[in-house]
């Protein structure tokens, strides 16, 4: 006979054995199944960075990857004009973009691009530019079509542009969760800064209804990211009077730059490689451990309400 394990102190038992409230302890709780099944991971995660070539676009691709090997539809929102990186790691290129979609008759359906194991993704094109002068009849159009995501998905991903221009900071700051990505380069620390100091004087953004998460990219060890992150933690609680969660970091190995050479996500090339080891761990932070509350039913509208300054 086993022994009393437990510190109930009501109990007379003189065994644990046999009992319901042992065996609930024992009983593992996938939140990864349950939020799969209910369809509850209802997530817009705006993947940032204060300046380009720092990976923001590879980490997109990459946990994209990751979240749809753990059964979570996913579709990549393109929205860094010009650079078309996406399309680029995938080894697609897109029939159409958001651009048919406002001008053009296309459905959502239309213009999603079907990439590698499952991932999808929406090539913003010259759509992205136009945004802020559409009529008022074509946007009532755009978030009917784009509110449809809501059903066709369970995570989509905005790649935003790199940078602090108006157009960027308006998918920051409508986002309501966000991924910021910076290396240890100390101008990529201050490029941070610059545009974490652009989303808080946006009137969008708000504090208490988004969460920032920093990942730190391309360091040698966790002690190096950590650094980084405490550096640029300090300043934004000093003069920001806000707060950054850290998630995290990416390794630079072999593997990851022979992965970025060729163009291709080292999730897909080199699964067993360390950075991929560690992206399948950060979408599983994000999935059971990130933002997770009721609102997030209510993501995709929360994001183009925001993004259309919709009442």
């Amino acid at each position: 006979m086993s022994e009393k394990s437990c510190s109930n102190t009501s109990c007379d038992k003189s065994s644990c054995e046999g009992c319901p409230s042992k065996a609930k302890e024992q009983t593992p709780v996938s939140l990864q199944a349950e939020c799969n099944e209910y369809s509850c991971v209802r997530r817009v995660i705006g993947v940032v960075s204060g300046k380009g070539g720092v990976g923001k676009s590879n980490i997109a691709v990459n946990l994209a990857v990751q979240f749809q090997r753990m059964g979570l539809k996913t579709i990549i929102f393109d929205a860094d004009i010009g650079l078309a990186n996406v399309e680029v790691m995938f080894g697609t290129i897109p029939q159409y973009s958001l651009n048919d979609l406002i001008y053009h008759d296309k459905e959502i359906e239309d213009i999603i691009t079907d990439g590698p194991e499952g991932v999808s993704f929406i090539s913003g094109g010259s759509g992205i530019m136009g945004l802020s002068n559409l009529t008022l009849d074509q946007i009532s159009y755009l978030v009917k079509s784009v509110e449809k995501l809501s059903v066709i998905a369970d995570i989509v991903i905005v790649d935003t542009g790199a940078g602090i221009s108006d157009s960027v900071m308006e998918f920051v700051a409508s986002s309501p969760e966000i991924l910021l990505v910076t290396t240890p380069e100390p101008s990529s620390l201050t490029d941070a800064y610059s545009l974490l100091k652009m989303l808080y004087r946006n009137p969008k953004y708000d504090k208490n209804e988004s969460v920032i998460h920093v990942l730190t990219n391309r360091v040698a060890s966790f002690g190096e990211g950590k650094m980084v992150f405490d550096k640029l933690e300090s300043v934004v609680k000093q003069f920001l009077d806000g707060s950054v969660h850290y998630i995290g970091i990416i390794p630079q190995d072999a593997m990851l730059e022979k992965a970025v050479r060729i163009q291709k996500p080292v999730s897909i090339v080199s699964p067993n490689a360390r950075s991929s080891k560690r992206f399948e761990e950060l979408a599983q932070y994000l999935v059971s451990g990130g933002k997770q509350d009721s609102s997030e039913q209510n993501a995709f509208r929360q994001f183009l309400t925001k993004l259309f300054n919709l009442s």
